[in-house]
């Protein structure tokens, strides 16, 4: 067999612990591709680092891509990543990609049709799949493909011009509070404004009309949703992650019940602790729009369960792994081992002597994920039960983080991980002090 070089582009949580699970369990070496070494690698020996200031410019990564591969022609190459960004970017330009690249991801026309949140309401909509009633806004003249506005498709996903938002509003029955958030990541990864937050969540019209005007001048190109809220703290939040392989079969389904999200303006909603679990209707409702959108490659959805109803409410399907994928290896199903079954088969064969399991592969085991401090997190936890089932958790098996590794365990790696929890903790007395009902 030929030996996997392994290339990831931007070092989050996400790439980094996708690394050590391709590391530990397949022994590829790996690689990332950045503009800077990120913070989650400092003092890390897990990857060699190419620094790319340009990384950002449609061509330059291709060409950086390219460049990698002439320099190993004896390697099975696999490029990864963990932004919407690099995703269009690298579906955009797959043509001029080396053909030896191995690129677990969708093409152009999928990737707009599940990153908008607008399409994937409509999708969601066509398999009977519960999303929040939403509000697409749009900005005259930014935009020359904006689609048509019309105040009169249904609650559900009603498409807007910005100044019919009051109206709109009123129109449809929405009640403040609502949540603001981009349709597509792609296009608010580069806009910028004061204020801007990666989740808005409004307790007046004219917080919302703050933030919609900023965009205007800006000229956003895509959409703002403004959404229902769906009552229940961030507990009441669940995270999937799944893959679909090229033949069209769902090979990874694994889940879990957020306990703790991140309150930081740029990093609000991303969860920080997820007690693991199986939820059978959500992963049947996944699946039912992973199969509609005839999607390929990694993808992470994001639902609540209504605290009023007990229905499933899904947000957004995430075009990638997922920032938090540890909690899918760490329940005991590598995530590096659906890419390897489906583009790599006699590595995968070589890995998992004992044979194939069946699909999908669906870890079911509880185990809690966390890069919290533990203490921290039971003094967010506002259900005793649910406290309880942590501390369970954690004496059974511990508590998984996913930069406190021994294969990468330096003295002044170890104190720079510590020093990590220390910021975050600060973090929360600083944007969230204490939790509230609705996790704002």
């Amino acid at each position: 067999m030929k030996p996997v070089l392994l290339v990831t582009l931007g070092g989050d949580i996400g790439t980094y612990a996708f690394q050590r699970a391709a590391r530990d369990k397949y022994g590829w070496e790996v690689k990332v591709i950045s503009k800077v070494v990120t913070t989650f690698f400092k003092h890390s020996r897990l990857a060699e680092w190419i620094i790319e200031p340009n990384i950002h410019e449609p061509g330059v990564i291709i060409d950086r891509l390219n460049e990698v591969a002439a320099a190993h022609p004896k390697h099975e190459l696999v490029v990864m990543t963990n932004l919407d960004w690099h995703v269009r970017n690298l579906a955009q330009h797959r043509a001029q990609l080396d053909p030896r690249w191995h690129v677990p991801m969708c093409d152009l026309a999928t990737f707009d049709r599940v990153s908008s949140k607008h399409a994937f309401a409509k999708i969601c909509e066509q398999v009977d799949v519960r999303t929040p009633r939403s509000l697409s806004v749009v900005f005259a003249g930014n935009r020359a493909d904006a689609p048509a506005v019309s105040s009169e498709q249904g609650a559900t996903n009603a498409v807007v011009a910005k100044g019919d938002v009051a109206r709109a509003i009123e129109h449809h029955g929405l009640e403040f509070p609502l949540i603001g958030k981009p349709s597509a990541s792609a296009d608010w990864f580069e806009v910028t404004f004061a204020g801007k937050k990666k989740i808005h969540h409004f307790e007046t019209l004219a917080e919302l009309e703050q933030v919609l005007d900023a965009l205007e001048s800006a000229y956003y190109p895509s959409e703002f949703l403004v959404q229902e809220f769906v009552p229940g703290d961030e507990t009441h939040m669940r995270s999937i992650t799944a893959y679909r392989d090229s033949a069209g079969q769902v090979t990874l389904m694994a889940g879990g019940q957020v306990l703790l999200e991140e309150h930081t303006p740029g990093t609000l909603g991303i969860p920080a602790a997820i007690l693991t679990g199986v939820d059978e209707d959500a992963f049947a409702a996944a699946t039912r729009f992973l199969n509609a959108a005839d999607y390929f490659g990694y993808a992470n959805f994001d639902y609540k369960v209504s605290s009023r109803t007990g229905e499933n409410v899904f947000f957004e399907m995430n075009p990638r792994i997922g920032r938090n994928n540890h909690y899918v290896t760490s329940a005991g199903a590598n995530v590096v081992d659906a890419v390897a079954r489906d583009l790599l088969p006699e590595h995968f064969a070589a890995a998992n002597p004992a044979g194939d399991e069946s699909l999908p592969v669906t870890p079911t085991g509880q185990i809690l994920y966390s890069v919290v401090p533990f203490r921290l997190l039971k003094r967010y936890l506002l259900n005793p039960a649910l406290g309880d089932k942590v501390t369970t958790a954690r004496r059974r098996s511990g508590v998984f983080h996913p930069l406190r590794y021994r294969g990468d365990a330096s003295l002044k790696r170890r104190a720079y991980v510590r020093a990590l929890d220390l910021r975050l903790a600060l973090k929360y007395r600083q944007f969230y002090p204490r939790p509230t009902e609705t996790g704002f």
